[in-house]
């Protein structure tokens, strides 16, 4: 167990030691404004060392064997003199305690680990401008370090000797603000700041998901819309336009022969159209509530029902007159059709007859609704072309829409040629729950 628990733990710790990814790359003004920072802070670091230089030779006056000074004050000649332990530090290590802060942003532990050793370095000669570039550059290494684990773990390792080394700073800190107090705290302040600035940016990012994602269901949602305002149109269009072709091309070879044949081909025409116009009108007022919601239609304005199988025989007339035979078996369910339903059985049987008047032009239909426990079941089909003509145009649109419209309400549509060279189309839609 313990074998299998210890690369667990290894995992783990490389995970915390492995560094984050970079950052956005530094700005302008984040450089100009830490090389202005080491640059005042080494100058005042100078300054200070420059105003407390060597206070000379230190005469050690002799002593008897019990310690106490032997006079005469000041020493006699033969007084053995030894340096100062109180001169300045040495200008180098001045510099390094406090130029390296320049580039805290970019390695911030690097800076520190320097800025420390320089400090350490000074040693008991250190007054507070060394402390106060310790506490900058642990601030630094804390909050911009890249290892978010050892950057702590360093700190708090450095913060021993940091202490040792400054315990007798000019002027020396109170014994709350000792130097290991002090850098803790910088180090507690930067990895607070550190925290909220990453709660911030997540939350920032998760703004920008939910906006996105949000743009993304609106572009979606429009795609749907306009296919769906496309398959509309498909299946108000193609039909009426269809019947008033075959009656116009009728009328137009009777014209001479057969006047009032002639005229009754017209007269499909006209109701044909006035059928488009009809369904046009009311697809176009839906589609001007729904971008209106303040506007206020009433019944006056024109709009009817969508159709459904209750105008389904207008719509057999309509394909009788344009010259195609239609026969028709009916049953439906004793309970009323759901609305969407009752719309995509007619739309079927619409966009079946529109296909034969088009494919099949002279062929006999037949269509056949009927329903079983849970399934209303439709079937058209037609006998195949018994005359010539020009193909149709045609992009499959019809179908295609007419599968989208089935499949959300859990229909199927099966389309394909019989066997004595006709054309089938079937559908099956659940009408009722199971």
């Amino acid at each position: 167990m313990e074998t299998e628990e210890r690369p667990g733990w290894r995992r783990q710790l490389r995970e915390a030691l492995r560094p984050e990814a970079k950052g956005p790359p530094l700005s302008r003004r984040a450089v100009r404004v830490d090389v202005v920072l080491a640059v005042v802070l080494t100058l005042v670091a100078l300054v200070v060392a420059a105003r407390y230089p060597s206070d000379g030779p230190v005469f050690v006056v002799p002593r008897d064997e019990y310690g106490v000074p032997v006079p005469p004050y000041p020493p006699t000649p033969g007084a053995r003199i030894v340096p100062d332990q109180t001169s300045g530090p040495p200008w180098p290590l001045v510099l390094l305690s406090a130029l390296p802060l320049a580039a805290r942003r970019r390695y911030p532990l690097a800076v520190f680990g320097v800025v420390l050793a320089a400090a350490l370095g000074i040693g008991d000669r250190a007054g507070w401008i060394t402390v106060l570039t310790c506490v900058i550059g642990a601030y630094s290494a804390v909050k911009h370090s890249r290892y978010r684990t050892l950057a702590p773990v360093v700190l708090v390792v450095a913060a021993v000797p940091a202490g040792l080394a400054f315990r007798r700073t000019d002027p020396v800190l109170p014994g709350w603000s000792s130097p290991v107090v002090v850098l803790l705290a910088a180090g507690v302040l930067a990895g607070t700041v550190r925290y909220w600035r990453r709660r911030l940016a997540a939350g920032r990012d998760r703004f920008a998901q939910l906006q996105q994602e949000q743009e993304e269901s609106m572009r979606r949602a429009v795609e749907e819309e306009r296919a769906r305002i496309a398959a509309e149109l498909h299946d108000v269009v193609t039909h009426n336009v269809s019947v008033m072709v075959i009656q116009a091309g009728a009328a137009r070879k009777v014209m001479d022969a057969a006047p009032e044949r002639s005229k009754a081909a017209l007269l499909a025409v006209e109701a044909g159209g006035r059928a488009a116009m009809a369904e046009l009108r009311h697809v176009m007022g839906l589609l001007a509530a729904a971008t209106d919601p303040g506007r206020a239609d009433s019944p006056a304005d024109g709009l009817e029902p969508q159709p459904g199988l209750g105008q389904l025989d207008a719509l057999i007339e309509r394909v009788r007159a344009a010259g195609t035979p239609v026969g028709v078996a009916v049953s439906l369910p004793p309970q009323p059709l759901p609305t969407g339903v009752d719309l995509a059985a007619y739309r079927v049987v619409q966009e079946a007859l529109t296909n034969t008047i088009k494919h099949a032009p002279g062929a006999d239909a037949c269509v056949t609704i009927g329903y079983a426990e849970h399934w209303l079941e439709i079937e058209v089909t037609d006998t195949g072309a018994v005359r010539d003509s020009a193909p149709a145009d045609g992009n499959g649109r019809g179908l295609i829409g007419l599968r989208e419209r089935l499949a959300v309400y859990g229909g199927e549509l099966t389309t394909g040629p019989t066997p004595t060279g006709g054309y089938r189309i079937t559908a099956r839609i659940p009408w009722r729950p199971a």
